[in-house]
């Protein structure tokens, strides 16, 4: 959790820098990558709270396998679900709105139960411990965009 806290605190330090954008890295500007991690982290927190930890169970999925142990998504092939697309204009002062509703939501992570859980598009069902993970690789995904933007 303090890996994800730690990322969090690095988007919310490249917020000035959120109209960046170079085309050879992404489409996107800086802000869009910030206010798409941000949403991601709020839906699938949102999801796990309201998931019944009963319903949970483990199915092997393979992508989410060979993801997990690379430790990194490949830039450039998947395309982000319409729920998680910023939507609207980008601002310093919605991105740093959602950074607080991104660290309020944190903070309910220690009662959020173990099989709570959300369903991921290509990951399948995934519980509190393997959500963490996909939170993490996710999140540092958009944060090395966002580096290679700004060099």
């Amino acid at each position: 959790m303090n890996r994800l806290i730690k990322q969090i605190n690095e988007l919310e330090g490249y917020i000035a820098n959120y109209e960046s954008k170079k085309m050879e890295v992404s489409n996107s500007t800086v802000g869009w990558q910030i206010a798409h991690s941000l949403k991601v982290i709020n839906s699938v927190l949102s999801a796990l709270k309201l998931s019944n930890p009963a319903d949970y169970q483990w199915k092997f999925n393979k992508m989410r396998f060979v993801i997990f142990l690379l430790g990194s998504f490949p830039r450039g092939k998947a395309k982000a679900p319409k729920t998680v697309v910023p939507n609207g204009d980008i601002s310093v002062e919605s991105l740093k709105e959602n950074i607080e509703k991104v660290r309020k939501n944190l903070s309910d992570w220690k009662s959020i139960e173990k099989n709570a859980h959300f369903p991921h598009p290509f990951f399948g069902i995934l519980n509190k411990k393997s959500t963490l993970k996909f939170l993490l690789l996710h999140t540092e995904h958009h944060l090395k965009i966002i580096r290679d933007i700004l060099k």
